[in-house]
This record gives structure tokens, C-alpha cells and sequence, in this order.
């Protein structure tokens, strides 16, 4: 669950990031500010990157446990 979480954070936060940046230069229209859409998703981008790094998924935990 943990790492289907992060795997949607960082894909959300590396699109939001990708379209922000084209928004600061220019090259697309945004209806929000495209610095806002830039910061949130490299916020997102690295917690989905460390939820994947540094979590163990709960299942695995549990697998490991009952053995």
C-alpha cells in the first residue's frame, strides 16, 4: 500500500513539477500560478520518492513476521 502510495505521489508530483516549469517560461497557459503548481510538486515529487526509498511495504512486514 505504502509503495503504490509513493508511486502515485512521485508520477503526480514529476507531471504537476513538468507543467509548473513550462508555465514559468511561457510556453503553456495555466489557470493557477504556475510558481504554486511548480513548489507543490516538487514537494510531492520527493515524498513520493522517499516513501519509496526509505518505506518497507506493510505487506512484506507482515509476510516476514508470520514466518
Amino acid at each position: 500500500m505504502i509503495k503504490i502510495l509513493g508511486i502515485i505521489l512521485a508520477v503526480g508530483g514529476a507531471l504537476s513539477l513538468v507543467v509548473g516549469v513550462l508555465g514559468i517560461f511561457g510556453s503553456m497557459s495555466l489557470g493557477i500560478s504556475p510558481w504554486a503548481l511548480a513548489i507543490l510538486g516538487l514537494i510531492f515529487f520527493i515524498s513520493g520518492i522517499s516513501l519509496l526509498k526509505y518505506r518497507k511495504d506493510t505487506d512484506v512486514i507482515e509476510a516476514e513476521n508470520n514466518h
